[in-house]
């Protein structure tokens, strides 16, 4: 067996996809050979010089690597655009899958949730004597090793079917009937996720920029996502390709704690909330967790005076309507990647909600609210002549449950769990 790891052929303007790359080869590879599977991996999407989704593609085949690295190295070739942030890297591994050596394996895995730079994955790619071609900077090579090594490192994954457009629509507006893709949601959820946003009334399996993706049906049974494709009513397509990969599974989240957070991580925690949710400009819903008023499930030591600000931005639309929905006191688990000290939000849970709050008693006599009757007396209605010793608890309605709540399908990142794909202490509260 032959494993070749593509990267960083993307290019934001014009057009090119390292999907597309990939299935082109994958085409010339089964040509001369047989193509096992290929892999859609994504990377840490909180890395600064990530393409749009921070993907890498790696092919399993069974042609010879000097064969491979000839035909891998035309299509970096084929693929280089005059997009000076496209730094293409390519790497051949003469191993099986299964067999890659440890070091890239956990090379892989870091790379979903860590950061890596050029110089050790070229070292490390000299170490374990593979082959490798870069184009530009070749800054790619970081994800086409880590391509590698995705099969060893990981054990979940999904899939995605992609279809191409033409090549002479590439750069036009695509035509895509959305009630078919309405349909196609409809019969195959839950098994296909993310089609459309129901909510926002958007097929997210098509994309909005000049790349060749005409859509992509992701899900977790193979059959399902090329059957959700073919019956989707839209301009031709050129291509297709089904990819083996680790969307929607969460891999980017590491368990954290409120001292350990830092900038350009992703993570998992629990805190309570310490400042009420606040709506500033352009939409965005700020607040503000820390310690937990109970130790149980807290991320945060006994002593910690940490606190973090959390987010839920303008893109993440009806979600922040639960964010604001919290109260100081209520305990979450909160998801998502640290960046400039805030986590933005890509789910929570609700641990535990403030059902009451401290209040002035009324009078039981005349039902009008108390004054104080000084400092330490408590409180007393004047005209009744009544007393009470102090505030006393009063229900509070909240407008949320316990359990996870998650941004909508036309917010969500690639590498995030649906809550439909389960895993996840109940109850849960999926967005379709």
């Amino acid at each position: 067996m032959t494993v070749i790891g593509l990267d960083d052929t993307d290019s934001r303007t014009l057009g090119m996809c390292t999907t597309y790359v990939a299935t082109r080869l994958a085409e010339r590879l089964d040509s001369v050979g047989a193509v096992e599977r290929t892999l859609l991996v994504r990377l840490n999407p909180a890395v600064e010089h990530k393409t749009r989704g921070n993907a890498a593609l790696a092919i399993h085949c069974d042609v010879d690597s000097e064969t491979a690295l000839e035909l891998a190295s035309s299509a970096l070739d084929r693929a280089v655009t005059d997009d000076e942030r496209t730094n293409p890297g390519l790497v051949v591994a003469d191993c099986d899958p299964d067999d890659v050596p440890e070091s890239v394996a956990d090379f892989a895995a870091a790379a979903v949730c860590e950061h890596h730079d050029r110089e050790r994955a070229v070292e490390l790619v000299e170490t374990v004597g593979f082959e490798s071609r870069m184009r530009g900077n070749g800054r790619g090579v970081i994800g086409a090793l880590a391509a590698v090594g995705a099969w060893r490192a990981f054990d979940e994954w999904t899939y995605e079917y992609i279809s191409y457009r033409q090549p002479q629509r590439w750069g036009t507006d695509r035509e895509v009937e959305y009630d078919s893709v309405l349909d196609v949601a409809e019969s195959y959820y839950p098994t296909v996720w993310d089609t459309v946003d129901r909510g926002e009334e958007v097929p997210v399996c098509v994309p909005r920029t000049p790349c060749p993706i005409l859509h992509g049906i992701r899900g977790d049974d193979p059959q399902a996502v090329r059957a959700a494709a073919t019956g989707i009513e839209s301009e031709p397509a050129d291509r297709g390709r089904l990819f083996v990969t680790n969307q929607g599974t969460d891999a980017h989240l590491q368990d954290g704690t409120l001292e350990t957070v830092e900038d350009g991580h992703a993570y998992r925690l629990t805190a309570e909330v310490v400042e009420p949710p606040e709506t500033r400009e352009g939409g965005h819903v700020f607040l503000r967790v820390g310690k937990c008023g109970t130790s149980e499930g807290c991320s945060a030591s006994e002593n910690s005076n940490q606190t973090l600000d959390v987010a839920a931005f303008e893109p993440t639309k009806r979600f922040r309507d639960h964010v604001r929905s919290l109260r100081v006191g209520d305990r979450l688990t909160v998801c998502g990647e640290v960046s400039n000290g805030t986590l933005k939000l890509e789910k929570f849970a609700v641990r535990d909600l403030v059902r009451s709050e401290r209040v002035t008693p009324d009078c039981p006599e005349c039902g009008k609210s108390m004054k104080s009757a000084g400092r330490n007396a408590g409180y007393r209605c004047r005209d009744c002549r009544t007393s009470a010793r102090g505030k006393v608890d009063r229900p509070v309605e909240r407008d949320i449950e316990e359990g996870w709540y998650e941004v909508p399908p036309c917010a969500r990142r690639h590498i995030a769990r649906p809550l439909i794909r389960g895993g996840f202490d109940p109850p849960t509260h999926p967005e379709r």
